[in-house]
């Protein structure tokens, strides 16, 4: 299928050519043996192209090499070299011309469909269609250039598609535990309060560990407008010794049903695991909906229903039912940058009923794609939570929280190591809560190398 899908590309994204000049290349209008002429950066750029068209590389290339020593030609002597790089059959030497030119100017709408083309014709169908789905911010696409992009990305999501990411690096933590920054807290005691010096072990630990994620996923087509997705996800950091050492991966199956252009629904079922300081600490097993639909091309909504049930073997009265309920909506303000906002609302039904609660919240985010390859990213929540009943050790009444987290990411994919590229996050978490003890806050960054197949 997939060479069928450039094919309609190519009809769509036809070579731009020059209308004004369709005289022959001036190479065979010569009449001397040895032929010189004068022409301004213009004029080759021109020639380039016919030769080009006439698949003449190896004419073409001394005026695209000078064409590219020009700062202001070399964008195009870049676009040049990349189609006829794709014209040879070089689709990966197309590509990181393409890619080169984007790094520059993430606004290149007409490279970005070439670079989704070069990513089909190696058989990248999910980066293909992330590149699709950024090109289609653009307002100035004609209309059947459009349409036709909107067919290839449902074709792509109709093959048999996969993903991998992979990163790894280390990270400065100011509280590797999660735990209180207090010294003391007030416990009750014969009708009176009662300071206590909590032990070094339950108060919050700054360290640095060796933090990587994976994660993969597949899409595998059962019939017209049905795919089976499969996702996996794990992380991981280990820090000096084994006490906060903490690891978790999920599997997540089920079918998506493509409702029609645009929208889809997916139902899966979850099975997740958690370890912390060299223990299994948490199973979870459950299952997950989820519905979007793209509106008007720049806008995309969507919903989530999130259910599980908890085995805490490290406390059973942390045990019990959670569920979560997402609703989100996501705008692009111009070709490559995309603000994201949303609510949630998370339930838990535990078997200690000091430790169940209900939460509501708000999110936002905003990020995309900058020039010079930069990607950067920023998001926020706030919710608030209130407990079920007190916790008798501490208060008469349930516990209430204010809840607040940050995070910002910067990455820039043109610098490379053995595919790998930088990446540098920072997350802040604030937990304001009615009772000394749950009080917490928590620094995190992030430097890693990442890797997108």
């Amino acid at each position: 299928m997939r060479p069928a899908v450039a094919a309609l590309l190519f009809a769509a994204l036809p070579l731009p050519a020059r209308a004004q000049d369709r005289a022959a290349p001036l190479i065979d209008r010569c009449t001397a043996a040895t032929c010189v002429a004068q022409l301004t950066p213009d004029q080759v750029l021109i020639e380039a192209e016919k030769l080009i068209t006439a698949k003449r590389y190896t004419e073409a290339k001394p005026m695209l090499a000078a064409l590219g020593k020009l700062p202001a030609y070399r964008v195009q002597a870049r676009f040049l070299a990349g189609m006829m790089a794709a014209q040879s059959g070089d689709h990966p030497h197309a590509a990181a011309m393409y890619k080169a030119i984007l790094s520059e100017d993430p606004g290149q709408t007409r490279v970005r469909l070439e670079l989704a083309r070069e990513m089909l014709a190696m058989g990248q169908g999910q980066s293909a269609d992330r590149q699709f789905k950024i090109a289609q911010q653009d307002r100035e696409l004609p209309p059947d250039v459009a349409k036709t992009i909107r067919a290839v990305r449902d074709v792509i999501r109709a093959q048999r598609a996969w993903r991998l990411d992979v990163d790894f690096g280390f990270a400065p933590d100011s509280n590797i535990n999660n735990a209180t920054a207090t010294d003391t807290v007030n416990i009750l005691w014969g009708g009176g309060t009662l300071p206590l010096t909590l032990d070094e072990r339950a108060k919050a630990k700054s360290g640095v560990g060796q933090t990587g994620s994976l994660s993969a996923g597949v899409r595998l087509p059962m019939a017209k407008s049905t795919s089976m997705l499969v996702d996996f996800d794990s992380a991981g950091t280990n820090y000096s010794g084994t006490d906060y050492d903490d690891y978790q991966v999920q599997l997540a199956a089920g079918p998506e049903f493509r409702l029609r252009q645009g929208m889809s629904l997916s139902a899966e079922g979850v099975g997740a695991q958690r370890w912390y300081g060299g223990q299994l600490i948490t199973r979870q097993l459950g299952f997950k909906t989820q519905f979007q639909t793209v509106l008007g091309g720049r806008d995309r909504i969507g919903a989530q229903l999130d259910m599980r049930h908890t085995d805490a073997t490290f406390d059973d009265d942390y045990s019990g039912w959670q569920g979560a309920i997402y609703g989100t909506w996501e705008h692009a303000v111009s070709k490559s940058l995309v603000v994201s906002s949303g609510l949630f609302a998370r339930r838990d039904w535990l078997k200690g009923e000091a430790y169940s609660s209900t939460e509501f919240g708000a999110l936002a985010g905003f990020g995309g794609e900058l020039p010079h390859g930069i990607n950067f990213g920023v998001s926020g929540t706030a919710s608030r939570a209130a407990y079920d009943a007190p916790i008798w050790l501490f208060s008469t009444e349930p516990r209430k929280d204010w809840r607040f987290t940050a995070r910002a990411s910067l990455g820039n994919r043109k610098l490379r190591f053995m595919g790998f590229s930088p990446e540098l996050q920072a997350s802040y978490a604030l937990t304001d809560a009615s009772l000394e003890y749950y009080k917490t806050s928590r620094l995190r960054f992030r430097f890693a190398l990442a890797r997108y197949f």
